[in-house]
C-alpha cells in the first residue's frame, strides 16, 4: 500500500475511534430534565417536585426544578423556560400558567429539538411529546356530584374560580357546571369570583361573596388557594354553607376532620411529578410516549380518609425527595 494510502487508512480510523468516543459519552452524560411549575409554596407543587425526584433516581436522569414565585406571573415562567431552552436541556417538562401565552416558547423548544411534556393543565398547541394531568373536567363533575348530593338538588351555590386562562382549572369549573345543569336544576350558582390562585385574593372573594348572598346553601373552590381561601371565610360565621373543595393540605384536612368542609376532590400531585420525567425519559430513550394520560381524581370525606390508599395520595414522604 502506497503513503497516501496508510494515510487514508489512518485517518478513517481515527474518524471512527472519535464518532465511537461521542457516542460513548453522550451514552455516559446524564441526561438533564428542566422541570417547570406554576408555583414554588404551595403542597401540590412540592408533592410534583417529589414524584419528579423520585423519577429522576430511577431512571438516573438530572433534575432541574424551577418555577416562577407567584401562580399568576406567566412572563417570569417565560424566562424560566427560555432559560431551559438556551441552557440546551435535554428535555423540558412544565405546567403552562397560560394556555394561550405558553404557546409559542413551547413550539420554540420543540423547534430546537427539546422534547416538551406538559404537566397539570394544558397549553393551545399540540406540537408537545405527551400531557399527564387529572381529568379536571370528570373532577369537577365529581364535585357537582356531591354538591347536588348533600343540599338534596336544591340551594344557591358560590364559586371561588382559580384565574382566567388556567386550561386546569376552568376544565374543573366547566365540569361543575355542567352537572348542575344536566342533573341539578333546583341548583343555581349565584355568584363566581376569582381568586387568582392566591390566599389572601381567594379569602376577600369569599368574604363579599358570603356577605352579598347570606342565604348561600354551597361554596365549591376549583383549587388549593381557593380552598383554603374559602374555608377560612366560612369559620366563624353562624350560616351553615356546605363546602365542596379541591386539592389537598394539612389545613385542608384538619377543616375535612372538624366538618368544615364536607369534601375534596383530590388529586395524585406526586404521580404527575413522576409521571411526567418518566415520559420524558422514555422519549430520549426511543420509547413509545402515551400522548394523553389522565389521571383520575379522587373524592375524600371525614368517612374515607383514613383508608390507607387515601393517606398515601394525601400525605407523600416530601422530606424523603426533597431534603
Amino acid at each position: 500500500m502506497n503513503p497516501n494510502g496508510f494515510r487514508l487508512v489512518r485517518a478513517a480510523g481515527l474518524t471512527l475511534g472519535l464518532l465511537a468516543l461521542l457516542a460513548g459519552c453522550r451514552h455516559d452524560k446524564k441526561r438533564v430534565i428542566g422541570v417547570i411549575a406554576q408555583g414554588r409554596a404551595h403542597m401540590f407543587w412540592q408533592s410534583i417536585h417529589a414524584g419528579a425526584v423520585a423519577a429522576s433516581r430511577e431512571t438516573g436522569a438530572e433534575i432541574f426544578w424551577n418555577a416562577p414565585t407567584s401562580e399568576t406571573d406567566y412572563a417570569g415562567q417565560l424566562q424560566i423556560m427560555d432559560a431551559m431552552i438556551n441552557r440546551r436541556v435535554d428535555a423540558i417538562a412544565v405546567s403552562p400558567i397560560d394556555k394561550k401565552a405558553m404557546v409559542g416558547v413551547v413550539e420554540r423548544a420543540t423547534r430546537a429539538g427539546i422534547p416538551v411534556i406538559i404537566f397539570d393543565t394544558g397549553v393551545d398547541t399540540d406540537v408537545y411529546v405527551a400531557r399527564v394531568a387529572t381529568d379536571n373536567y370528570a373532577a369537577g363533575r365529581m364535585a357537582a356530584e356531591r354538591m347536588g348530593g348533600i343540599l338534596e338538588g336544591k340551594g344557591k351555590i358560590l364559586m371561588v374560580a382559580c384565574q382566567p386562562g388556567s386550561a386546569s382549572t376552568i376544565a374543573r369549573e366547566q365540569g361543575f357546571e355542567d352537572v348542575l345543569k344536566e342533573k341539578f336544576p333546583g341548583l343555581r350558582i349565584a355568584d363566581k369570583r376569582f381568586g387568582m390562585s392566591d390566599f389572601a385574593k381567594s379569602l376577600a372573594v369569599a368574604e363579599n361573596m358570603l356577605t352579598a348572598h347570606p342565604d348561600a346553601d354551597g361554596m365549591f373552590a376549583s383549587n388549593e388557594t381557593g380552598s383554603v381561601g374559602a374555608a377560612q371565610a366560612l369559620k366563624g360565621r353562624k350560616n351553615k354553607v356546605k363546602m365542596v373543595g379541591f386539592d389537598s393540605s394539612p389545613t385542608l384536612i384538619e377543616d375535612v376532620k372538624t366538618g368544615l368542609i364536607d369534601a375534596l376532590v383530590v388529586q395524585h400531585p406526586f404521580k404527575i411529578g413522576y409521571e411526567s420525567v418518566r415520559a420524558a425519559v422514555d422519549k430520549l430513550d426511543g420509547k413509545p410516549v402515551e400522548k394523553d394520560r389522565q389521571l383520575a381524581a379522587r373524592l375524600v370525606t371525614r368517612d374515607n380518609l383514613g383508608d390507607p390508599e387515601i393517606q398515601a395520595q394525601l400525605n407523600p414522604d416530601l422530606k424523603k425527595y426533597l431534603q
